[in-house]
């Protein structure tokens, strides 16, 4: 990946060319912001530049040994840290997923932490960095430079990162071994330790702005200028996502479904079929599970907007407005905090591993009362 690659960017992108030039590289940097902003292939594009031998003004090459193994993402001195789920036969580090973990950065600059799950198959799994990583990567730190330059540690979603596995890295993230870079990259920085924090250089990278989103996608989809629109403004800066809207990918159309059928029979006060949605929302896998309650918490937010007639802050696909035309005036000012909170408390409780079935059978029965509200 190169600077190049990377949709907008400008600012952030001269403010890393220019920590280069003036040699103000520092020892550990957090590359925080939203998901789709292409802020990994950032992280690479930098390590790329630093350790290319024939780097122009604002890229690298392409050309040199290291820029060569850089395209296969193989140079020796980049080192990747990401969250696994343990297998069997597997002790649950980065290495051990390196193929999988290539392939798929490889095929997209944009990248999400549901799209990596889906690659390795974690099915039920909460994926995490787990302490054992952090013996790998002290390990890796304090190995001599292979080509003589920069060693990269690329630690993308540290997150995820086990508690004692943060907690071992403190001091080598502190004071890393000469010309060791570590570059970590976070959608939820708030959740990291605070002194991992304060031994990074925050580089905060915004949303791709809406229209640089739509000349990438121009560039890159096989796409109408009146599609590309839609998208983007249904996308909200997000890469990822947007190239979810134009596939129309078969997660999204089954939230819809599981979100139409919810709202029907809560409305409907139909208990047997409630019961059997919830049994299979239940075992969907509790990535499926989240991604269905971010899906429902933005869905309730756009149809209390269609409700207030707010028609420049709605954002849904031709076929999310087809159901909420009718449903948006069930969301209204009386119900849609509520209703919010409720979401939200599932989703704590997903992500705290409560059984899904008892999760969301509380969720359809508190919807039947709130949507009578």
């Amino acid at each position: 990946m190169y600077f190049k690659d990377i949709a907008g960017q400008t600012v952030v992108k001269q403010q890393l060319l220019d920590a280069f030039k003036k040699q103000r590289i520092p020892h550990a940097m957090l590359f925080s912001g939203p998901e789709g902003n292409g802020k990994l292939g950032l992280a690479i594009a930098f390590a790329r530049y630093i350790a290319c031998k024939n780097r122009t003004e604002n890229d690298a090459c392409g050309t040199c040994p290291s820029c060569v193994k850089f395209n296969k993402l193989e140079h020796p001195d980049m080192h990747f840290v990401f969250p696994v789920v343990k297998k069997k036969g597997k002790q649950g580090i980065s290495d051990e997923f390196v193929e999988e973990w290539r392939s798929y950065i490889i095929g997209s600059h944009y990248v999400s932490i549901n799209g990596w799950m889906l690659q390795i198959d974690a099915e039920n799994k909460q994926p995490i960095i787990y302490t054992e990583e952090s013996e790998s990567i002290v390990k890796k730190a304090n190995t001599k430079s292979y080509e003589g330059g920069y060693k990269f540690m690329i630690i993308y979603y540290p997150e995820r990162m086990h508690l004692s596995c943060a907690n071992k890295l403190l001091k080598l993230i502190e004071e890393p071994p000469d010309k060791t870079l570590f570059i970590l990259v976070s959608e939820n920085s708030d959740q990291l330790l605070t002194t991992i924090l304060s031994r990074c250089q925050i580089i905060n990278i915004p949303r791709i702005a809406d229209e640089e989103l739509k000349t990438a996608l121009l560039e890159s989809e096989d796409i109408e200028d009146s599609r590309a629109d839609e998208v983007v403004r249904l996308a909200g800066g997000n890469f990822v996502k947007a190239r979810e809207l134009i596939s129309q990918s078969e997660e999204n159309r089954a939230n819809l479904e599981y979100f139409i059928r919810l709202m029907r029979q809560a409305y409907g006060r139909d208990i047997v079929s409630l019961k059997q949605w919830t049994e299979e929302m239940a075992s969907s896998g509790r990535e499926n599970q989240k991604n269905f309650l971010n899906f429902t918490q933005r869905l309730i937010r756009e149809n209390f907007i269609l409700n207030l007639k707010q028609e420049d802050l709605n954002y849904m696909s031709a076929e999310e407005r087809n159901f909420s035309v009718k449903f948006s005036p069930f969301v209204n000012e009386r119900n849609v905090i509520k209703i919010y909170e409720e979401l939200d408390l599932a989703q704590r409780h997903i992500e705290q591993n409560v059984h899904g079935k008892m999760v969301f059978f509380d969720l359809c029965l508190k919807m039947i009362m709130l949507l009578k509200s």
